[in-house]
């Protein structure tokens, strides 16, 4: 199957060895070397690390080790999903490695593939985890590990991988802790972390859950491939400590909708209380403009006669009347007391 694919700037070989009975036997610098190195030696198995392999890489791994077309697109590709496929004699299996980046509260996942043959492994990274050298130097300084062949590899890239949850459960934990002040500290940003959070803690179980799929398919084969007892011993290990690693992201997330619900209670309160504070507010406002107002109306009642009797025409009723003085004032004393009685009837004063 031809695979068009633009060989990446940043694709290299990282590191290439040839064991034989567990210690290294030769550092070749190209592929071409490798080949030629392992086709010298009986019983040897060879060790190619590859940082974002392009095209021609892989191309030339499937040539010289009869890789499968499906597993070599999946590899130069990547953004697959944790799986083991079994093509033949050969394993391929893909990983999602992840770290905690603590300055940023962030999750980072990379891509890992493998291609596990009866003497050979190569390992395809897609990002800067896990530490593989690390993998190979504890490797190398067990020779007697190192030389139950590749499947020993195997086991141990997968308990790097991992070993490596261990602190993003921590850290994810850590922000967890954090988010549930925030949330009864009454922090209006905390809607968004939690819903960041999430997001991170959905990709991180997308990465480890599968994961069990594939040490259960390894599993399944252990009787028919002649696995190692103290290999199985140790993938069950493995396999232990990726449940419990995938039981506590799954109460994380059951964890983190329960957060969000108390959240959604603690603002929805918070909403009602500043409502009926300024309903209040809004009534205390209605009272004062009622009693403005009525206060207004009433001295307005005065004002209004005294305007009608200070017009001083000629010709207008009571304006000589010997009473017309009192009965003015008195007028304008039984308009207020009754404006005042109407008011204060209907509790506006």
């Amino acid at each position: 199957m031809p695979i068009n694919v633009t060989p990446s700037t940043t694709s290299r070989l990282i590191d290439s060895a040839v064991y034989t009975g567990g210690r290294r036997y030769a550092s070749p610098d190209s592929l071409a070397e490798t080949y030629r190195c392992l086709d010298e030696q009986d019983g040897a198995m060879a060790w190619i690390g590859l940082y974002r392999a392009d095209a021609g890489q892989i191309a030339s791994l499937a040539r010289e080790f009869k890789l499968h077309d499906l597993a070599v697109e999946d590899a130069i590709t990547a953004h697959q999903r944790p799986k083991l496929e079994r093509y033949g004699q050969t394993l391929f299996v893909v990983l999602r490695a992840a770290r905690y980046v603590d300055s940023r509260e962030h999750v980072e996942f990379s891509e890992l593939h493998l291609f596990i043959g009866p003497d050979f492994v190569i390992t395809v990274r897609h990002g800067e985890a896990p530490d593989l050298a690390a993998v190979r130097r504890r490797m190398e300084s067990d020779p007697v590990m190192l030389a139950r062949g590749p499947e020993a590899v195997l086991y141990a890239v997968l308990d790097q991988v991992v070993d490596g949850y261990a602190p993003v459960v921590a850290g994810l934990e850590n922000d967890i802790d954090e988010i549930e002040t925030e949330v009864f500290g009454g922090d209006p940003k905390v809607s968004r972390r939690i819903y960041e959070l999430s997001r991170e803690v959905i990709e991180f179980q997308r990465a480890a859950r599968p994961l069990l799929g594939v040490l259960e398919n390894l599993a399944a084969g252990y009787a028919k491939y002649g696995t190692d007892e103290e290999l199985q011993r140790r993938l069950r290990d493995v396999s232990d400590h990726l449940t419990q690693v995938v039981e506590r992201v799954d109460a994380f997330r059951h964890l983190l909708q329960n957060i969000l619900t108390v959240n959604a209670t603690l603002v929805s309160q918070q909403q009602n209380e500043e409502m009926r504070a300024l309903t209040a507010a809004s009534y205390e406002q209605n009272e004062e403009i009622k009693r403005i107002s009525s206060w207004a109306a009433i001295l307005f009642a005065p004002t209004l006669i005294g305007t009608v009797y200070g017009m001083n025409f000629d010709v207008m009723p009571e304006l000589h009347w010997r009473f017309g003085y009192p009965f003015a004032v008195a007028l304008m004393g039984v308009v207020c007391g009754t404006l005042y009685l109407i008011f204060k009837r209907r509790n506006w004063l």
